[in-house]
């Protein structure tokens, strides 16, 4: 086999694999590598009509991942809704994805009376759910967990800095809880203090 057989071979492979991601922002990341590559492979071996597909598919991974990464922290690309803890959607959310939320917060086990939850929207689609329980003026963070598919973002970041919803119930700080699996609270303005993550809101 050639370096150039290689190089297709490769190309065909990433983006067989591209399609089988899960995360928005990887699948593009994935897709365009691939696109480049193939363009490349078979503009090498003149078979211009898939080079010309692959750079048109190419320039489309582009304008989403610019797209993308504009929305990342847009105030408008997300919305957080706050709801009752019995709420009948907010607990279709959470059965839904009971498996997934137990690998990243295997000590929660559903919100309890007294706490608050949160949804986080993207349009009509729900990207992630945050429910935290209040000792007096501290909001301590029972479940912070995001779909899939928005996992390379952090919609919570809305919650917790700009929807001022926090602030308007009377909460000056916030704490994660100190097992949290692939926590990103350093990336939005927490600071650690030992085993979990702090953040000082704001007065109202």
């Amino acid at each position: 086999m050639s370096w150039l057989d290689a190089i297709g071979w490769a190309g065909s492979a990433l983006l067989v694999f591209s399609l089988l991601q899960t995360r928005v922002l990887r699948f593009r990341v994935l897709n365009l590598t691939a696109c480049v590559v193939l363009a490349f492979f078979n503009a090498a071996i003149g078979v211009w009509p898939m080079a010309a597909q692959n750079v048109v598919l190419a320039a489309i991974n582009v304008y989403f991942l610019v797209s993308l990464l504009r929305e990342r922290h847009d105030d408008d690309a997300f919305e957080v809704l706050q709801v009752g803890t019995d709420d009948g959607y907010l607990r279709h959310v959470l059965d839904l994805h009971s498996d997934d939320i137990v690998a990243f917060q295997p000590d929660f086990t559903g919100p309890q009376p007294g706490e608050r939850a949160f949804i986080v929207v993207k349009g009509d689609e729900t990207v992630g759910v945050v429910v935290v329980a209040g000792a007096g003026d501290v909001a301590h963070v029972r479940l912070d967990y995001v779909t899939p598919r928005y996992r390379d973002f952090t919609p919570g970041e809305f919650l917790w800095r700009r929807s001022g919803l926090l602030n308007g119930l009377g909460y000056r700080q916030v704490i994660t809880p100190p097992n949290m699996v692939g926590a990103y609270y350093d990336r939005v303005g927490f600071r650690r203090d030992g085993s979990a993550f702090v953040l000082d809101l704001p007065a109202a």
